[in-house]
């Protein structure tokens, strides 16, 4: 379990009892990103003190078996340390919103799979799950775990108990990768890849429809841990906006989005969404 404890800001107290006027007696739809798992261990992509990085694209991951390689064995490396990661006092935050009835839902940017584990009911993975692997030839869906267990047995080499740094998508750095076996389908010999949207590739149309459903139904909408850089996020702020729903956005620093929203709340995540927990759910 891991718990945070931190005292609120005078300017974050004065925005989180607007926050708590303007949110009262709505139901509200909650947009969540990296910057809500950040005390559950797992890195932002965008805040502050996080390494500029260069993900993999979904072209070069098909185009290549080099760029396969580099990425299974870092994913490989990455999931070990992020599948560790448990849910902080914010996802149990969004919880006690959800039960309570003054949140829908949580769509989240994260692949984390925090939130499920944290007991949240209705999650809309807009950008997939790392538990999950996709055949890209046939389709077949295979459990993380199994496909772990074929690359520990087929890499037994690759040092499993390291020392690595990851990123929010369980990613971490490899270098030698030359003799990494990369797993494939045991259906058809396809590729396989994490149920994950790489950057450029598209979010799924029943998942968007998912998601835009939940804002659809609710009568605000609050975005936490996200910078809104990724299009996914700007998309439903924008079907917010033109719907006229209150919005309010949590995060640390700038995000594209503060100047669509009715509140920017300056702050950590955790201690935001608990305090909102406590007032409204």
């Amino acid at each position: 379990m891991t718990t945070l404890t931190t005292a609120l800001s005078p300017e974050l107290a004065r925005g989180i009892d607007q926050t708590v006027e303007l949110l009262s007696g709505r139901r509200f739809a909650v947009l969540t990103g990296a910057g809500v798992s950040t005390d559950s261990g797992i890195p932002d992509y965008r805040g502050e003190g996080a390494p500029k990085r260069t993900p993999m694209t979904f072209q070069q991951f098909l185009a290549d078996d080099g760029f396969r390689k580099r990425y299974w064995a870092g994913s490989h490396l990455g999931y070990r340390r992020f599948a560790a990661a448990h849910p902080n006092d914010g996802h149990r935050a969004l919880v006690r919103l959800e039960e309570s009835g003054a949140a829908n839902g949580v769509i989240t940017q994260n692949v984390d799979g925090l939130h499920k584990q944290a007991g949240s009911r209705k999650v809309v993975d807009l950008h997939g799950a790392m538990d999950r692997v996709l055949c890209l030839v046939c389709g077949q869906i295979f459990a993380r775990e199994a496909i772990t267990a074929r690359i520990d047995a087929a890499n037994p080499w690759l040092d499993t108990d390291g020392a690595v740094e990851i990123a929010p998508d369980g990613d971490a750095i490899v270098t030698d990768i030359d003799a990494f076996t990369v797993p494939d389908c045991t259906v058809c010999g396809g590729h396989l890849k994490p149920d994950v949207v790489f950057f450029g590739e598209f979010v799924p149309a029943e998942k968007y429809r998912e998601a835009s459903a939940l804002v659809r139904s609710a009568d605000a909408l609050v975005i936490a841990g996200s910078s809104l850089a990724v299009n996914s996020g700007i998309r439903l702020l924008e079907e917010a906006r033109r719907r006229r729903l209150p919005i309010v956005i949590v995060n640390r620093g700038q995000t594209k989005g503060d100047g669509r929203a009715t509140i920017k709340l300056d702050g950590g995540t955790t201690e935001t969404l608990v305090e909102l927990a406590k007032r409204l759910g």
